[in-house]
């Protein structure tokens, strides 16, 4: 029986919505002339009323601008600007919705300092700023931070944080005693700045949308990994999805209801301390099979790597790791390159590096997926349609 992925059907193109917000628009560039009412003349004097004229040779033509159609498309309220983070997704994204990046410059000063000034006028629109918080982390935060501000000082209507991948979404909670939990930190951080709204890929975990006190939406990269495999020819009877750690448990087993209801293992995991874990036991059958490894990040790959290494100790015949934002600090490149995996799939949320990509390695785009919740977000419509946010994670 070949591999399947069920899903709702696909989204429909934006190209109508947008062609009715550009007649919208095209219609609003008519000129209104509002006139004061005022009372009526009076006859003075037994003459009839009349109302004096300015002399003619000071009056001076007024020609009405004409609304062309090469306008209309600069007319649109909205707009797209990139950080300095990923700009190739961004570019993608503008691609996408069938526009250009807006104009920005951001530079640094000799000390360090960012410097970000808007190339053109935001006033009343809807702002998407496009920016992931990777490493570095701090300076692409505070980077996001100024754009942020930039554009609320600019009048931007709403502002829209995009970030694919959300940095120190890790330290969501105090797991010892005098811990700062950084994720609500750094949400109070860009709220503060002034973002009305933020688009997130994939949390590390879903209860951190309630460190916002702005509207979220988050959206699962996971689709587009599962697009991919649906392609390849495994058959859905060796298939089994694992999961690194127990954290990831209903993530896995989302994963695995869309992949033909395949079966789901679970590595048993200790932690030592950060980046470091020892694998304990498998929970599960992987004989023969065929393992498909999910989890939301790959940092130093340490979890996954020895998961890889129990799996070939417990039979199984492949091992796929699967990631939605390869962070991938060292040392991972040496250990998801050493043969322990047949294939590494990730997506483009967080810009690799030419020194980082190996043999084993599949780069897949989340362009269109966030393209589409950005439309929807500025169309006013529902984000929640399959596949664009949610896989049914409980």
């Amino acid at each position: 029986m070949p591999l399947s992925y069920s899903t709702a059907a696909a989204a429909p193109s934006p190209l109508a919505a947008r062609s009715r917000v550009l007649l919208r628009s095209s219609r609003s560039g008519s000129v209104v002339v509002r006139c004061k009412k005022i009372d009526q003349l009076r006859a003075v004097n037994g003459a009839p009323p009349y109302a004096p004229m300015p002399n003619r040779s000071l009056l001076t033509p007024v020609t009405l601008p004409i609304i062309q159609d090469a306008n209309i498309k600069n007319d649109t309220r909205l707009r797209i600007f990139s950080g300095t983070a990923n700009p190739s997704l961004s570019q993608e994204i503008a691609s996408y919705l069938g526009l250009e990046l807006g104009k920005i410059n951001i530079k640094r000063f000799a000390d360090g300092e960012i410097y970000v000034q808007l190339q053109e006028s935001v006033r009343g629109c809807n702002v998407f700023l496009v920016q992931p918080t990777c490493p570095p982390a701090n300076e692409n935060l505070m980077e996001l931070l100024i754009m942020v501000d930039a554009c609320r000082r600019a009048s931007a209507k709403n502002i829209t944080a995009v970030i694919p991948y959300f940095g120190y979404a890790r330290a969501d909670r105090k797991s010892q005693g005098r811990e700062s939990i950084a994720a609500k930190l750094v949400a109070n951080m860009i709220t503060e700045a002034g973002a009305n709204r933020v688009l997130i890929c994939d949390l590390h975990s879903s209860q951190a949308m309630g460190y916002f006190d702005i509207p979220v939406d988050h959206v699962y990269g996971q689709p587009v990994i599962l697009d991919y495999l649906a392609s390849k020819t495994i058959c859905s009877n060796d298939l089994v999805v694992v999961s690194p750690d127990v954290g990831g448990v209903a993530r896995a087993r989302a994963f695995a209801k869309k992949l033909s209801d395949a079966p789901l293992a679970i590595v048993d995991k200790r932690r030592h301390g950060h980046n470091v874990a020892e694998v304990m036991n498998l929970i599960g059958d992987v004989r023969g099979k065929v393992a498909v490894m999910m989890d939301d990040m790959i940092d130093t790959a340490g979890t996954i790597a020895k998961g890889a290494e129990l799996l070939h100790q417990e039979g199984a015949r492949e091992v796929y790791a699967c990631c939605t934002h390869a962070v991938f600090s060292p040392p991972a490149i040496e250990r998801l390159s050493s043969g322990l995996f047949q294939e590494v799939i990730i997506t483009n949320t967080i810009p690799l590096k030419e020194d980082k990509s190996f043999p084993q390695l599949t780069i897949l785009s989340v362009a269109n997926l966030l393209g589409e919740t950005i439309w929807r977000v500025h169309d006013d419509c529902s984000v929640g349609h399959e596949p664009y946010s949610s896989l049914d994670i409980d």
